[in-house]
């Protein structure tokens, strides 16, 4: 896929027009991955890798996303090697936390009401302080 896209890029740059629809198209692209993976950041999902995902397309014709792209995957890297070095309880803590916050993001967007009117369930604590204001 990526030797095909290069060989595309290759053939558009005798045409300016042309390698500027090409950019506007992977600008478009990139930023729409991009906030599609901010949107899925707090809630439970694959943000980070959605995120990294359009900072890619973006790279592919931007200096200054691959040099964020470069930037994130060092800052990723670190957090990975400095949790490896953590205790077991510090490990752990972090995944709670984790999965606390998910557990927040859920709520706040009334999955929990949502499938607990499935079973019957309407607890009115489980509905989202959001749906209030809707």
């Amino acid at each position: 896929m990526r030797d095909r896209l290069v060989a595309l890029r290759r053939r558009l740059d005798p045409y300016p027009v042309a390698t500027w629809i090409y950019r506007l198209v992977i600008a478009v692209a990139g930023v729409g991955v991009l906030i599609l993976g901010i949107i899925m950041l707090p809630a439970p999902g694959p943000g980070w890798v959605v995120i990294f995902a359009g900072l890619g397309i973006l790279a592919t014709e931007f200096v200054f996303a691959r040099r964020v792209l470069q930037f994130v995957r060092r800052k990723y890297e670190q957090w990975v090697e400095w949790l490896k070095r953590q205790t077991p309880l510090v490990r752990a803590l972090v995944s709670v936390g984790l999965l606390l916050v998910t557990a927040v993001c859920v709520w706040a967007v009334g999955a929990f009401a949502l499938m607990g009117s499935w079973v019957g369930i309407n607890w009115p604590w489980l509905q989202s302080p959001l749906a209030r204001l809707f």
